[in-house]
């Protein structure tokens, strides 16, 4: 059966990554994301996907992506709930709260209103899967970066009530809990930390493998095959589990 996806923040990184898994496997899949130059350039791709340019944030937004599906599909099969920002560094006593209120807006209250408009139309399907994108943060405390962990481990809780009260509608619902991902973002988090050290780039990526059992970063591609499980046949009674991606990490750096 084909399946029906909304990814939010879908357009790049790892929201994309999923999306191309479950394009591979030919589902349908529709972007919702604020950038609209990363959503243009991927709508080019695959006459499967569709796309809109939105804020989780927002009320309205929400509102007309949650009509617009059920007008274009009667119903949804799929929602990763992967849109999420970091927020600033810093220690608390210096944390901005215009800086928390923001991460709290868009991790949580963004999680909330896409969950609180798209579910019906999973229960109209009479089942599906949700997925809730987390972190390695969401495992353990990550210091100088409060509004970010603590965001993550709310999305435990939020994924735990979720997959309690839809699971007699047969809505499963699990947390991803990625840790350090091949990528642009990732290359430049150690380039900053190599220029505050004075060390290479090279050492400052195997001090961030040193809590890691797996000596070796998350290919994003990896994250949308668990995704793709996680939703499929075979995972229809794993719900309200917390999937960690991360080479085995000890702790959040």
């Amino acid at each position: 059966m084909t399946q029906r996806v909304l990814i939010t923040a879908g357009a790049s990184g790892i929201g994309w990554a999923i999306a191309k898994a479950f394009l591979a496997q030919g589902s349908k899949v529709h972007l919702f994301d604020l950038d609209q130059d990363a959503m243009e350039k991927a709508l080019d791709t695959d006459s499967n996907l569709s796309g809109s340019v939105g804020d989780v944030t927002s009320t309205e937004d929400v509102a007309q992506l949650a009509q617009n599906l059920d007008d274009r599909w009667n119903g949804l099969d799929v929602l990763v709930s992967n849109a999420g920002i970091a927020g600033p560094t810093a220690p608390v006593e210096d944390y901005d709260f215009a800086a928390w209120k923001s991460v709290v807006d868009v991790n949580l209250n963004g999680s909330f209103n896409v969950a609180h408009r798209v579910v019906p139309l999973l229960k109209k399907n009479g089942g599906g899967s949700i997925l809730i994108m987390s972190s390695l943060a969401g495992r353990f405390g990550y210091p100088n970066r409060v509004a970010y962990s603590t965001t993550k481990w709310g999305l435990v809780g939020f994924t735990k009530t979720l997959s309690l009260e839809l699971g007699p509608h047969d809505i499963t619902v699990n947390s991803i809990h990625p840790g350090a991902v091949e990528g642009n973002r990732l290359e430049q988090v150690f380039e900053g930390r190599a220029q505050l050290s004075g060390r290479s780039v090279e050492d400052e990526k195997a001090a961030g493998l040193e809590n890691q059992a797996i000596k070796s970063f998350t290919n994003p591609a990896d994250i949308g095959a668990l995704a793709v499980f996680l939703c499929g046949p075979h995972a229809r009674t794993i719900s309200g589990q917390q999937f960690s991606i991360d080479g085995d990490s000890k702790a959040a750096q």
